[in-house]
């Protein structure tokens, strides 16, 4: 089973993106970006203090990188030149001998598009911009370059999705399971992720690399989304304990060859309230209206436009919190956005989150959130969790 996007499909991309550069008008494209270096590369790292840098001109690829990547650049990168630098912030810093490689290349003078303008400021990372490194050169904002590839996933790439799907609907089932009054969010949500991991490793059996960038290759839990702190979207663990009566929200998106799904439920403790059951209907009934504006050729304003109607017409638009949703692939958030500021228009391969909120401060918060698949005719939801009431009630 090929967990990793194939050398095939990786040269067709950088065929691609030299397209889109000639049509453009750039000389070179200079990516800082993690994600999108990735996306050309298969190479996953850690932006650390220590600037790394594709390179791509004249057909080629450099990857310019501190010497403690180096050998693990050249272990599995694909197809690059590699260049090296000694550390960061060294005697002579390192985005000098990024300046002296571009020079190398001829670039000096040219036309440059980049996803920023220099390494990005993460980790106490300090150093200059290209354009102050190259200021004869032209420097221009190319992000979009990569990221609109990025939008629509190929065969290739929503295989590794729909394995991420399956290994979140597992983690779900255990984290459900395992869910009972007394118990801690952390041990529930250890116990229940290490045995998705275990299930996860013995299935696909020793590989020559990480298939997931992390030890704890299936995560899944609360995040301290529980009873009235399942109001705030992005909580964070709080060590709660669970109790009787308590709304949990869920999450878990592991991921699988470097591309993730995503997939939130909510859970209710013992018997659920009539207010609590009120709640959970209407969150459906948000979700629902996102389901049926989804479809090629519409424009993700309109969908977050349909959510937001019901909000209105339910009178519930004070609990709104958030947009419907988001791309989703190699990165946990991507482009585009299930907004009414985003006109993107949807087309076939586009992977979405669909997860609108219902959020009430002091009582609980509502929401699912699922992964679908824009197709020629409509859309596939890839996630296939229960979502209905009866299901997710936990006694």
């Amino acid at each position: 089973m090929r967990l990793e996007i194939s050398k095939e499909e990786l040269k067709r991309r950088r065929e691609r993106v030299f397209e889109r550069m000639a049509n453009k008008g750039f000389d070179a494209l200079c990516l800082f970006d993690p994600q999108q270096i990735f996306y050309l590369t298969n190479f996953s790292f850690i932006a650390t203090e220590r600037p790394m840098c594709l390179i791509l001109a004249g057909g080629k690829a450099w990857f310019f990188v501190p010497e403690l990547e180096g050998d693990h650049v050249e272990l599995y990168a694909y197809d690059v030149i590699v260049r090296k630098y000694p550390e960061y912030p060294s005697i002579r810093h390192p985005m000098l001998y990024l300046k002296d490689l571009l020079e190398e290349l001829g670039l000096a003078e040219k036309r440059i598009g980049c996803d920023g303008d220099g390494a990005p400021a993460v980790y106490g990372y300090r150093g200059p911009k290209l354009s102050e490194l190259l200021p004869r050169a032209k420097i221009e904002p190319a992000r979009d370059l990569v990221e609109e590839m990025m939008r629509i996933k190929s065969d290739e790439e929503i295989f590794l999705i729909k394995e991420s799907v399956r290994w979140g609907n597992l983690a779900h089932r255990l984290l459900q399971e395992y869910t009972r009054p007394g118990l801690f969010e952390n041990e529930i949500s250890l116990r229940a992720s290490l045995k998705a991991t275990m299930a996860m490793v013995k299935a696909y059996g020793e590989k020559d690399r990480s298939f997931t960038g992390s030890a704890e290759a299936v995560f899944v839990g609360f995040r301290g989304q529980i009873g009235k702190y399942s109001a705030y979207p992005h909580s964070l663990t709080r060590n709660a304990v669970i109790r009787k009566g308590d709304v949990l929200i869920t999450g878990t998106g592991p991921a699988i060859g470097g591309y993730r799904s995503e997939l939130e439920r909510t859970m209710i403790v013992g018997e659920p309230t009539k207010e609590q059951e009120k709640y959970f209907k209407l969150m459906l009934e948000l979700q629902e209206a996102a389901f049926q504006a989804i479809r090629p050729g519409v424009p993700c304003k309109e969908v977050d436009a349909a959510v937001r109607k019901v909000y209105e017409e339910r009178g519930i638009m004070e609990y709104w919190r958030h947009h419907t949703g988001h791309g989703l692939g190699i990165g946990i958030h991507e482009a585009p956005f299930l907004d009414i500021g985003d006109e993107t228009v949807l087309e076939p391969g586009m992977v979405l989150s669909v997860e609108p909120g219902i959020f009430i401060p002091g009582f609980a918060g509502f929401r699912h959130s699922d992964t679908v698949l824009v197709t020629e005719k409509g859309m596939e939801i890839l996630t296939y969790y229960p979502r209905d009431l009866e299901s997710l009630v936990i006694l």
